[in-house]
């Protein structure tokens, strides 16, 4: 049965932004709101532009019940042509994957997002010839390959006014006078400099023009093998010690060429090894950690778990879901992750020692552990501004492949790695240990996730540095040929009104000048645990362990490489050293603006649940979660806010005084678990079946078997 609200005349237009196209529609088209398990939803028109596939019903026309954290650039029933995951259609009941050319239409078309928004449209009640526009356009226009200056970037450019507006406070590194203050700031002046070798790209095309490089390097080393072979300095450690990458030589090359590389190593690190440089330590990330396909076959695999199509769909897999979660992988790569950047953070802290990451194109694991390095020890790194700073000096400047690495293009599947998703879960996992050390939220690291496919910034859709200087100039839609000005994401008004950026801030992050040092070590585990690993995960770590690396296969592997006898490798270092720094740092109070180390033990690690399970209704807690303690502490700051505006009136000070928006959060004590992205009307669903009618199971003695039955199920029972 479908419960349908009737369409009506009421002629609803999309809202176009600058050098937006519509390109083709299709009027009568039946959303569902799958949320609720009944086929009720809503009449609209399905549109697809240059930009966004987009759902237009009545609502969409008024601005009321609009919610409080609205995006400006996208939609509730918005999905960027870049966002789009994958495209079903339902023939017949059966569910079939589209791609290409169609030779039948389906009657309902699902489509899957990658920010993990699911979409059910029936096509039953639209003319025949709008769902052929509509299907095969969107289709062509979101999963076929297509050329950089068709995407939607370059059309914004041209026809949007130009937007020079004040250069926010991050730094972009795309000056040798950043390179210069980062320098001096991390007080590494005296053994490294700043380089312009590399102006004009007649070095490489895939370094910056400006980086940064040990003083006794010189410019012919840095131009024999096209940056190939030389220490790139990353940050600059408090004791001196430094966070360098390199990018290695090819593995595959004739005897005279490896000769040439290996003798020109040797000199390298002769060079460095001299004061006033520390011990040199390698890391090579190639043999010690997954690989890109690891990584992307992982994240594959977990995504499934939360693209959910139905509330059955969810109750089926709820029994199972630790056995599930754990056969992707997902959680133990960030774990790995975490534990090198701690491996790393020792040898700087600890050994004063120098480490060199080594990665063949220093690219992809080099940007991701050296972030979270600097995240870990650098509270700057911790700032909004010096995490965007951050993410400007080690991803975008530095070369890291955003084109290829999220398929913007659709040309190349095997390049695909969501190595940033890594990053950003990572630091999720800081953040969620340590929210006072943090100036940002976890709404703020999901925002910037969902950023990545957003195509009106320039930040995340180019290669490298050189690609995007090579394609600012061309013909605007106004017939002026001139530079295009492209925004950067850190630019948060392009997407949200001052009161919703107000919950990208942390309001209970310990300022620099009063350090909470009384909190002790009990306050670091009170984390809920239902979305993490149950403790049994360490029944398989005989094979491989949380800190017991497999070192001998280790050591065989870095041999088995052309990079020079003269290093020594940091996983030749007994790990019980490892463990016995991470020991002692955990059995002392936190300092939130120093040194910072997760906890990896166990369940420590857990599901960012905001980002991968805010749109599944099943998942949400109306008035609980970490949000239910925001509101509270929010409603304290607005309180406090206004009697210092009356306190500055009486004293005449109201105009010299700058007050920082207070989110308000409406309704607080029916706000989901899940806010700011599940709303109040998105609660209005069935509650939870108990265990007993649960359909698709097992029987109950195979269920007794299973590692996940010692879950506790009574709160569904109830």
């Amino acid at each position: 049965e479908i419960h349908i609200k009737e369409p009506t005349e009421k002629e609803v237009n999309p809202r176009l932004l600058p050098g937006e196209l519509l390109l083709c529609e299709a009027n009568t088209v039946y959303k569902y709101i799958q949320e609720d398990g009944s086929n009720r939803g809503t009449y609209g028109k399905l549109i697809c532009t240059n930009f966004k596939i987009s759902f237009l019903d009545e609502d969409s026309a008024s601005d009321d019940n609009e919610p409080q954290f609205k995006n400006k650039i996208i939609g509730e029933n918005d999905i960027t042509l870049q966002c789009v995951d994958q495209i079903y259609g339902v023939y017949d009941e059966k569910k079939k994957l589209l791609t290409g050319q169609l030779r039948k239409y389906p009657e309902k078309l699902i489509i899957h997002c990658k920010d993990l928004r699911v979409f059910h449209f029936c096509l039953r009640y639209t003319k025949e010839e709008e769902v052929k526009r509509i299907v095969s356009g969107i289709v062509h226009h979101s999963q076929t390959p297509k050329l950089l200056k068709r995407l939607f970037l370059f059309s914004y450019a041209s026809a949007a006014p130009n937007n020079t507006g004040g250069r926010n406070q991050t730094v972009m590194f795309d000056t040798l006078e950043d390179w210069r203050d980062e320098l001096e700031r991390t007080k590494g002046n005296v053994k490294y400099k700043a380089v312009v070798t590399n102006e004009g790209y007649r070095v490489s095309e895939k370094l910056p023009l400006y980086f940064v490089v040990p003083i006794c390097v010189s410019e012919e080393s840095i131009l024999k093998f096209q940056g190939r072979g030389i220490p790139i300095w990353c940050w600059s450690c408090h004791n001196g010690a430094a966070l360098l990458k390199m990018s290695a030589f090819p593995k595959e090359q004739d005897d005279n060429t490896s000769q040439m590389q290996k003798a020109f190593l040797d000199g390298i690190y002769r060079t460095i090894s001299n004061p006033p440089y520390e011990l040199l330590k390698t890391e090579d990330l190639s043999s010690s950690l997954p690989s890109l396909q690891d990584i992307q076959t992982a994240y594959t695999r977990f995504k499934q778990l939360f693209l959910i199509d139905n509330s059955t769909d969810f109750w089926a897999t709820d029994v199972k879901w630790f056995s599930l979660l754990e056969s992707t992988n997902w959680l133990e790569i960030i774990r790995r992750f975490l534990k090198k950047a701690i491996e790393v953070a020792e040898c700087l802290e600890r050994q004063n020692s120098n480490v060199l990451l080594v990665e063949e194109s220093a690219t992809d694991l080099c940007c991701v552990i050296s972030s979270l390095v600097q995240v870990m020890m650098d509270s700057y790194s911790r700032t909004k501004s010096g995490f965007q700073s951050l993410i400007q000096k080690e991803w975008v400047t530095g070369g890291h492949s955003f084109l290829d690495r999220c398929n913007h293009l659709h040309k190349n599947d095997k390049e695909e790695a969501p190595l940033f998703l890594l990053l950003l879960d990572c630091v999720w996992q800081l953040v969620q240990q340590y929210p006072p050390a943090f100036e940002f939220t976890e709404t703020y690291l999901t925002v910037l996730s969902d950023s990545l496919y957003v195509p009106i910034f320039s930040t995340f859709f180019f290669n490298s540095q050189h690609q995007k200087d090579t394609n600012m100039t061309g013909e605007s839609l106004k017939t002026q040929s001139g530079p295009f000005k492209f925004l950067t994401v850190w630019d948060w008004s392009v997407q949200f009104e001052p009161k919703a950026q107000a919950l990208l801030s942390n309001p209970l992050y310990a300022e620099k000048l009063k350090p909470d040092k009384s909190q002790r070590k009990t306050t670091r585990f009170k984390h809920q645990r239902q979305l993490s690993l149950p403790l049994t995960q360490t029944k398989s770590s005989p094979k491989r362990g949380f800190f017991r690396e497999e070192t001998d296969h280790l050591i065989k592997n870095i041999l088995g490489k052309r990079i020079g006898k003269l290093i020594i490798n940091s996983s030749d270092e007994p790990h019980n050293s490892f463990r016995e720094f991470y020991d002692s740092w955990h059995s002392k109070p936190i300092d939130y603006h120093g040194l910072l180390l997760p906890s990896i033990d166990g369940p420590e690690i857990k599901v960012w649940a905001q980002r991968y399970l805010r749109w599944i209704p099943e998942t949400q807690l109306p008035g609980g979660g970490t949000i239910a303690t925001a509101a509270k502490i929010l409603d304290l700051m607005e309180e406090v806010q206004s009697l210092q505006v009356k306190m500055d009136e009486e004293h005449s000070q109201a105009i010299s005084r700058d007050v920082q928006a207070v989110p308000m959060l409406r309704n607080s004590a029916r706000l989901s678990s899940l806010f700011p992205f599940a709303l109040l009307q998105r609660q209005s669903i069935k509650p939870a079946l108990p265990t007993s009618t649960w359909k698709d199971l097992e029987d109950e003695d195979d269920l007794v078997k299973r590692d996940d039955e010692f879950v506790d199920l009574s709160g569904d029972m109830s």
